[in-house]
């Protein structure tokens, strides 16, 4: 894919100067790019890489001096980071996936595929399927029975999407992600170890008596539009009512959602988040890299919970907790600062002690 300086500015909204039909096939670093690629050099700081790559033209910060860089033409832009994904977005090369159905795939004469859709080899498709138009499945995926997806899906290696599943249009799975697996629920015949703890109770009981039964997943999972989810990410159905993702929720990979779990609309869940079952994660949230949150618990509008924080309880909307168990940030960082000064602290109290003990033993 080539675009000519015009094009791209167009599709960035963005203003541009120079020749505008220099033809450009890739987007690079500054210091890399060549005379055929844009380059990225959205900020002041890059300005010195420029030179040392043979580009011809660049993303430039707004008020930028292009000329004085040698290039022959410049693009402007006012968000970097968005500007970025609108770059990428024009020249990424999606994988090549021709219409029709693989001689090597398995359709149920009872699924239904929309029109110019592409399903590739050793993928399987079950009974009482509905696949959207334009829709791309690739090599070794399966569809089990009941399920909906809507229209322009893309469906990369090896992904699985279990039966009861509905799935709005343009989602995206990435690898070996899998969406409609039974939920992690099980109950003993008698209250064993698991009651104790909730109680409050030392877990006495004899565990080698004790003995678990599962209750099963009888409903399914419900997923909006413009959903993406990551690889190896795991997505729970609903024991009795459906798991929920909302519209333009994106799931990074490695992420486990539980069942009966709700997440609202355009969140954002970052690599190995565990999210128990029941759980409310409420629109617009960030769930940062590990972050864990409990079964039962409902975390509110917009809240942003940085990296490993252990969510235990209800969080408010519209706040930034952090740390295990997770709480305000401010609250957090004096915690922190607290437990670093500890060491100090038990010093001088040992200091303190021995002072103590000198002037007794004179009495």
């Amino acid at each position: 894919m080539s675009y000519t300086v015009s094009e791209l500015a167009h599709a960035l909204d963005a203003e541009a100067v120079g020749d505008l039909s220099l033809v450009l096939c890739n987007p690079n670093q500054p210091e890399f790019a060549g005379p055929d690629e844009i380059a990225l050099a959205m900020d002041p700081k890059f300005a010195d890489n420029i030179k040392r790559g043979s580009a011809k033209v660049a993303l430039l910060w707004q008020g930028a001096d292009w000329q004085s860089f040698d290039l022959k033409a410049a693009i402007f832009i006012k968000h970097p980071r968005f500007a970025m994904a609108g770059v990428n977005a024009a020249f990424e090369k999606r994988p090549y996936a021709p219409v029709g159905i693989h001689p090597s795939a398995v359709i149920s004469p009872k699924a239904e595929i929309g029109e110019n859709a592409s399903i590739g080899a050793f993928v399987t498709v079950e009974d009482g399927v509905k696949i959207g138009k334009n829709a791309r499945i690739l090599s070794h995926c399966s569809v089990a029975s009941d399920t909906r997806i809507g229209d322009n899906c893309l469906l990369y290696q090896g992904v699985r999407v279990g039966s009861r599943v509905s799935i709005g249009d343009g989602f995206i799975a990435q690898p070996n992600a899998v969406i409609g697996g039974d939920g992690f629920s099980y109950v003993s015949p008698d209250k064993g170890v698991i009651d104790a703890a909730r109680a409050g109770q030392h877990p006495e009981i004899d565990a080698s008596a004790a003995a678990f039964v599962r209750i099963n997943s009888l409903a399914g999972i419900t997923i909006g539009n413009d959903v993406e989810i990551g690889s190896g990410a795991t997505v729970d159905r609903g024991t009795i009512v459906d798991t929920v993702i909302g519209n333009g929720t994106k799931i990074d990979n490695l992420v486990q959602i539980g069942h009966n779990v709700k997440v609202g609309t355009n969140c954002l869940i970052c690599a190995q988040v565990g999210i128990g079952g029941s759980a409310v994660i409420g629109d617009g949230t960030v769930l940062a890299g590990q972050v864990g949150v409990a079964d039962n618990v409902t975390v509110g509008e917009n809240v942003v919970a940085a990296g490993k924080s252990g969510i235990s309880s209800n969080v408010p909307p519209n706040r930034f907790v952090m740390g295990n168990p997770a709480m305000k940030m401010d609250a957090n960082i004096e915690s922190y600062k607290a437990y670093r000064r500890l060491p100090k602290l038990v010093a001088k109290v040992e200091n303190l002690q021995k002072q103590v003990s000198k002037i007794v033993s004179k009495d």
